[in-house]
C-alpha cells in the first residue's frame, strides 16, 4: 500500500500549472485527483496509518518548499525594486 501512496506523491511533485491557472494535478486523472479519490476500503488499518503518516510528512515538505519559494521571491522583489529613496 505505501508504495502506491509514494507513487502518487511522486506524481504530485511533478505537477504543472496550466494556462488557465488550474493545477494539472487537480484535473481528473491527475495524480492528486487520483490520490484523493482512491477507494480506501480495501486497505487495512495499518496501511491507512502509513498513508496518513506519509501524507503528513508530505504536507511538512510542501510547506517548507513553499516558504523557501516565498523567501526567494521576496529577496528577488527587494533586489529588483527600484524605489526612489
Amino acid at each position: 500500500m505505501a508504495r502506491n501512496v509514494n507513487d502518487c506523491l511522486h506524481g504530485i511533485y511533478r505537477m504543472a500549472i496550466l494556462d488557465d491557472n488550474e493545477a494539472l494535478a487537480l484535473r481528473s486523472g491527475g495524480p492528486l485527483h487520483t490520490l484523493v479519490h482512491e477507494d480506501l476500503d480495501p486497505y487495512s488499518v495499518e496501511d491507512l496509518q502509513v498513508r496518513i503518516q506519509t501524507l503528513e510528512s508530505e504536507i511538512v515538505r510542501v510547506r517548507e518548499i513553499m516558504e523557501r519559494k516565498k523567501n526567494r521571491r521576496s529577496a528577488a522583489d527587494a533586489l529588483f525594486s527600484f524605489k526612489d529613496t
